[in-house]
């Protein structure tokens, strides 16, 4: 791709082929192959995968923290692998960035640690201290602002951490595995946070995580990383309705049962719908329920089913199925 063109779709986010290699104790270690990744305005995408995935290094990547080998790394239509360090300093104060431990300075209070980026950006001092009041209000913690980081509990570290990073009104904010350290209590808490700002000031939001509990809640669309490349993308309602979806496999437990007229069914957003009750009255088939759960994912209620259905017309009540945007999988 040219230098000079700007990658099509109206993505905030564009990361085109990023390839970086390391060299270990005399050996080549690939964490990136070929890595492509497209982030629409006002989304929260999530990159998962395990440990040595790439996730971390790609993150470090779209903010240049570490340069590519191959490939470029466009954020609101610039291209940020093409331009001279003063240019790039300035793009990256459009950048927010949240940290697995906080990364608070343990000397300054929650307030300074929260006016650190814009001290540095040259904000007088009353603009600062406006600033950092309607953040920490937004963040839920104005009554700590005169507080230290060694006060704090994790949750609260992060949100300091949260408020820092918005400081220099970032359009994307980029999350390093920020719940990790985090109990499920505050883990849920911090993840609302980020969802409320994501609506509120419309930020486009890309978190790495090991989670899939972090997709699950909020996660518009989703990217699954493994040894460096990306094996499977798209928004994660999509995901879900694909047969053989890994991130399908990953949020679900496996079916209880398999065997002959075994079969998962999977839909979204349809609830309400008797689905099986119609089955039964219009195919003259036997459903039996073997397992099953309905859950919100990504703001959808998705469920999931595990069925045997027999009678004569059962292939005739699975196409119904499929018809009616049902996922219908065989159970091996």
């Amino acid at each position: 791709m040219s230098k000079h063109a700007t990658p099509s779709g109206g993505n905030v986010i564009n990361a085109v082929d990023l390839h970086k290699v390391y060299q270990l104790k005399g050996r080549e270690v690939v964490a990136l192959r070929g890595v492509s990744l497209h982030v629409p305005q006002g989304e929260i995408y999530g990159v998962v995968g395990p440990s040595g995935a790439g996730k971390s290094t790609l993150l470090r990547c779209i903010n240049l923290l570490e340069r590519p080998d191959r490939g470029e790394i466009w954020v609101d239509g610039r291209n940020l692998t093409a331009l001279p360090p003063p240019q790039l300093r300035a793009a990256r104060r459009g950048i927010g960035m949240i940290h697995q431990h906080f990364a608070l300075l343990s000397s300054r209070t929650v307030a300074g640690n929260v006016a650190f980026p814009l001290e540095i950006a040259g904000v007088p001092r009353a603009e600062r201290r406006r600033r950092v009041a309607e953040l920490l209000e937004l963040v839920g913690l104005a009554d700590k602002a005169a507080a230290y980081p060694a006060q704090l509990s994790g949750g609260q570290k992060q949100r300091v951490g949260i408020a820092r990073a918005l400081a220099p009104r970032p359009t994307v904010l980029l999350s390093d595995e920020a719940t990790s350290a985090l109990d499920p209590a505050t883990t849920a808490s911090i993840l609302d946070l980020l969802r409320d700002l994501n609506r509120e000031l419309g930020l486009t939001i890309l978190l790495i995580t090991h989670e899939m509990d972090v997709v699950k809640r909020i996660c518009d669309a989703v990217a699954i990383m493994d040894r460096g490349s990306v094996v499977e993308t798209g928004r994660t309602v999509d995901l879900l309705r694909t047969p053989g979806s890994l991130l399908a496999r990953s949020l679900f437990a496996p079916p209880p049962v398999s065997g002959d007229g075994v079969v998962t069914l999977t839909w979204v957003d349809q609830a309400e719908e008797p689905l099986i009750s119609q089955l039964t009255r219009l195919f003259d088939v036997d459903v039996s329920i073997l397992g099953g759960a309905l859950e919100e994912v990504a703001g959808h209620a998705v469920g999931r089913l595990t069925v045997r259905i027999t009678g004569e017309r059962s292939a005739e009540a699975l196409t119904y199925l499929t018809d009616r945007n049902v996922l219908v999988e065989e159970v091996p």
